[in-house]
């Protein structure tokens, strides 16, 4: 009989009623339950990518915590995609800002909907399997902020002390009200073989209109980055079909901003500041958008996850810290016009460059910059040299 078939199962799920499990304190097992009809599977999203859980952070503390001091400067500019290997520890990291982003992007959906979150039929399967690999991360990471329990399906975020069934929300909501990251899910068409957007959480968008890129190919959607068809295009699309599950990648794009636009669109009120250079402008409002992105292939789906937060630096801050002035300097004054345009910089370079000028002086009478030095891109990069020294270690590791 059917119901003689199902006993093995049902006992398998009686045991995992009883057990509440904190993902990343031991290697997490393939969890399986009927719930109303429907199986959940919970795998071990580790092992099957080959890319390992993060290390936990247990005494980490979000209100003290502060982004890694992200500087993507380089010279000479090559058109490249700057690949680096991603750090197990950093595919999504948490930082003081936590509560005020969410409550921004709840906010942007509430108002734009569709314009902000959407998902074309098909990449369902593709963006559960994110949601499900995001929550392992965050109970493996940071296991006192987040926590599932395999009996009720519920997820507990203590930070904003909010709870949801994991087996009824959709994964996007879910993502949009926990983690304050973007989230593209890029899945190939069975045709051509070009990787298309299928799924999107787009809060952090800086003229970038989701409704114009959902469905389209990758070459259509780097449509405004300069010489992408002429020198990326054909790498890209073969970096795509190649890419494996153990081998994710992080990149930064930067752009200079006036205050801290998390999502700005033409026409909007602010955008008209992006056209002129203001006199009364001062350097204290100005900052470093730093949007570190992050690619992983999903092992299941095989969809290719892309995500990013805008990280904002007062550029004040480079002040303090060697050979930044003297490298951005170079890029503001000899880098292509295009390349210039495209990073947003012309609407503060007035105030930027002088302020770059005697802060590279400054260094070069410190003696933290040689006279002599030709710009470059710098060894450390993304950071500079000492970063950690004046980095805030409060995040617990």
């Amino acid at each position: 009989m059917v119901s003689d078939l199902l006993i093995p199962g049902t006992l398998l799920v009686l045991v995992l009623f009883f057990t509440k499990v904190k993902f990343g304190q031991t290697a997490v097992r393939i969890l399986q339950r009927w719930i109303s009809g429907r199986v959940i599977d919970w795998s071990d999203y580790a092992q099957l990518s080959g890319f390992p859980l993060p290390r936990p952070l247990p005494d980490f503390q979000v209100d003290a915590a502060k982004p890694r001091p992200y500087r993507p400067f380089r010279w000479e500019y090559h058109q490249t995609m700057s690949l680096m290997a991603l750090e197990p520890d950093w595919w999504l990291e948490l930082e003081s800002t936590y509560r005020e982003r969410i409550v921004q992007r709840r906010g942007l959906h509430e108002k734009l909907g569709t314009a902000i979150l959407e998902a074309l039929p098909g990449s369902e399967e593709a963006c559960q399997e994110l949601m499900q690999i995001v929550i392992q991360f965050l109970c493996a990471r940071y296991p006192n902020q987040f926590m599932l329990d395999v009996k009720t399906g519920v997820f507990h975020n203590r930070i904003l002390d909010i709870k949801c069934d994991v087996r009824e929300v959709d994964p996007l909501v879910f993502l949009l009200d926990n983690v304050p990251e973007d989230f593209l899910v890029v899945m190939p068409d069975k045709i051509t073989g070009l990787y298309h957007l299928r799924a999107a959480v787009s809060c952090s968008a800086v003229g970038w209109r989701l409704r114009e890129k959902m469905g389209r190919p990758l070459h259509e959607i780097h449509g405004p980055v300069p010489f992408y068809r002429e020198k990326m295009q054909f790498s890209m699309d073969r970096f795509f079909s190649k890419m494996p599950c153990n081998k994710p990648i992080q990149r930064g794009s930067w752009s200079l901003e006036i205050g801290q636009p998390l999502y700005l669109q033409p026409g909007d009120e602010e955008w008209s500041h992006r056209d002129a250079q203001l006199s009364s402008l001062k350097i204290e409002e100005i900052f470093l958008r730093v949007d570190w992105q992050t690619l992983r292939r999903l092992p299941k789906s095989q969809a290719i996850i892309f995500n990013f937060k805008g990280v904002f630096t007062p550029v004040t801050s480079f002040r303090n810290e060697p050979y930044i002035p003297r490298l951005v300097l170079k890029i503001l004054r000899e880098a292509k016009e295009p390349f210039l345009e495209y990073k947003s910089t012309r609407h503060v370079a007035h105030k930027l460059i002088p302020a770059l000028e005697q802060w590279t002086l400054e260094q070069e009478e410190k003696g933290w910059v040689p006279k002599d030095w030709k710009e470059r891109t710098l060894n450390e990069d993304p950071f500079f040299p000492n970063w950690e020294s004046q980095w805030d270690h409060s995040i617990g590791a």
